[in-house]
C-alpha cells in the first residue's frame, strides 16, 4: 500500500534539508527560502534575529497565503506579538517550529492543498 500523499504536478514539496540548504521538487537551493505552492524563492536571512515582518514582504505580496510557517533554523523560536499581528492584519497565521517540522508540515498542508507558504532558515 502506497501511503505517499498525491500532490499535483509542479507543487514545490520540501524533499530535503540540511547541509545549509534544501532540495525542493528536484532543485538543489543553498541558504534560506521562501517556499509557495508553485515556487521557491530565495531568501537572504540566516538567523531568527533577523526574520521579521518587512522581510516577508514576498508572502504578504503573493496574496492568497493563510498559513505562513517559519522554520525558525535547529530549534523553535517564537516571534514577539507585534510581528505575529502584523501578520495576521493581512490575513496571515504564522506557525513558528524548527526547520525540520516546518518542512514536513509545508509538504502535508500542500497535499491537502492548504493556502500555505513557509519561510526556511536554512540548517546545517
Amino acid at each position: 500500500m502506497d501511503i505517499t500523499p498525491l500532490v499535483p504536478e509542479g507543487r514545490q514539496i520540501v524533499e530535503a534539508y540540511g547541509n545549509g540548504g534544501f532540495r525542493i521538487a528536484g532543485h538543489r537551493w543553498r541558504g534560506s527560502v521562501l517556499v509557495f505552492p508553485h515556487k521557491t524563492l530565495a531568501w537572504e536571512k540566516h538567523s531568527f534575529a533577523e526574520v521579521d515582518a518587512a522581510c516577508l514582504t514576498p508572502v504578504i505580496q503573493e496574496g492568497g497565503v493563510q498559513i505562513l510557517l517559519l522554520g525558525c533554523g535547529p530549534r523553535a523560536c517564537f516571534p514577539d506579538k507585534q510581528f505575529r499581528e502584523e501578520l495576521r492584519g493581512h490575513g496571515i497565521i504564522l506557525e513558528p517550529m524548527d526547520t525540520g517540522a516546518a518542512a514536513r508540515t509545508f509538504n502535508v498542508l500542500l497535499a491537502e492543498e492548504r493556502a500555505v507558504a513557509a519561510a526556511l532558515l536554512a540548517v546545517d
